[in-house]
């Protein structure tokens, strides 16, 4: 996969950049609800990861942030909503931080393996959020109880990256660039 580069400067603040933007949440939303039947199996991490190496920590994070927002409209609010936000707040930092910066030279695989250790990342973060329901006593217990809905996560997301980045990455590096320019 080879990317332009320029990425990293690339704003969103034309309106065709944002109607970008706006139907990348739509797609990602879409995709966890068609996917909302097979537990933790869903293109979400997937989706924000592409986001976030194309765009940047801060729009991975607004993307992230608005399609959990958008989807437990329809899914149901509760206490985890924050701690899916936060979940993905810390994958967004991290790939932000250590992967972007090394991104043209990681192989395609690599990355499909780093998109399934964020979804026991995820798993584990969700984890420690639910900890002051249940005591901290029992945290072992609970985050080794979910530890077979993290592996339906880590797997769904090593297969959403796989299909989904070779697609993407290019058609949106060049999409961002090419709207981010006109004015």
């Amino acid at each position: 996969m080879e990317i332009k580069n320029q990425y990293s400067r690339v704003p969103i603040t034309t309106s065709k950049s944002i109607t970008l933007m706006a139907i990348l949440v739509a797609l990602t939303v879409a995709g966890r609800l068609v996917f909302a039947f097979i537990p933790n199996v869903q293109p979400v991490t997937s989706l924000v990861l592409i986001v976030t190496l194309l765009l940047g920590g801060r729009y991975g994070l607004i993307h992230a942030t608005l399609v959990m927002l958008v989807s437990n409209l329809l899914l149901g609010f509760g206490f985890w909503t924050i701690g899916q936000i936060l979940g993905y707040a810390v994958i967004v930092g991290i790939t932000a931080w250590l992967i972007r910066p090394r991104f043209a030279q990681i192989p395609l695989i690599v990355m499909a393996l780093y998109a399934a250790f964020c979804g026991y990342l995820y798993g584990f973060i969700q984890a420690v959020m639910q900890a002051p329901l249940y005591g901290g006593d029992y945290f072992g217990v609970y985050y080794l109880a979910g530890l077979g809905f993290d592996t339906l996560h880590a797997s769904g997301n090593f297969l959403f990256y796989l299909i989904l980045a070779p697609i993407l990455i290019p058609l949106l590096d060049k999409a961002f660039i090419q709207y981010s320019r006109q004015k």
